[in-house]
């Protein structure tokens, strides 16, 4: 949800909608619980109609998570698979941990969190005890879509393991990156504080030929 320079009058006025949607979903569900308002009141708060709202949202729970309709990576996930250099199918391209982890700081961008927007969330959360299955079964949907597309970027196998942790490791990072980037007194910018992580994490691997982790599937490799 960031806004371009160069965004067109009615994208500005959608990023607008979105978060007076967000913000207005996340205060109600943290003041009443998700069954204590109705979208009605939501829409009512906002100048928008009902129709508006299922534009933009497929339900309160995703309004409150600040995951709107459309907000897909298709076009990032294409350009992440595009940019594996010439590699052998199986073995895992030189960039692919810092390209997996930029296309995760691009994803976190577009949920456009601010430290206002994170307390309402947490404070959403802690009143609404349903949100958390919720999130948990966003987050592995996507934790499997992802892997998915590591496995087609490399040209793996399905279900090589490297894939899976890949993503688990980028994600958690993630989570590491995101209180960094929201220090009320020295704020760090989130793809800055996902590279330092790792970054660090490399590190900590560096046992390891960096440019080709072990192939499971090849012994010699792996020896």
């Amino acid at each position: 949800m960031i806004e371009s320079a160069t965004a067109s009058p009615r994208e500005r006025r959608r990023v607008e909608t979105t978060r007076t949607l967000v913000s207005l979903t996340r205060r109600a569900t943290a003041a009443h619980g998700l069954a204590g308002f109705t979208i009605e009141e939501i829409c009512a708060q906002a100048g928008v109609s009902r129709r508006t709202f299922f534009n933009y949202f497929a339900s309160k729970e995703d309004a409150v998570l600040g995951v709107p309709l459309g907000a897909d990576s298709a076009d990032e996930d294409e350009f992440f698979v595009a940019m594996r250099p010439r590699t052998p199918a199986g073995q895992l391209s030189h960039n692919l941990v810092d390209d997996f982890a930029t296309l995760i700081a691009a994803r976190w961008a577009k949920l456009d969190i601010d430290r206002a927007s994170a307390a309402e969330l947490m404070a959403a959360a802690e009143r609404e005890p349903q949100l958390l299955p919720h999130m948990l079964e966003r987050g592995r949907l996507d934790q499997q879509k992802d892997i998915a597309l590591i496995e087609r970027r490399e040209q793996l196998q399905p279900g090589d393991p490297r894939a899976a942790v890949l993503v688990q490791i980028i994600v958690h990072l993630g989570h590491l990156a995101l209180p960094l980037s929201l220090d009320p007194d020295d704020p760090e910018p989130f793809p800055a504080a996902l590279q330092r992580l790792v970054a660090t994490a490399s590190a900590l691997f560096s046992s390891h030929d960096r440019h080709r982790l072990p192939n499971p599937h090849d012994p010699e490799s792996a020896a």
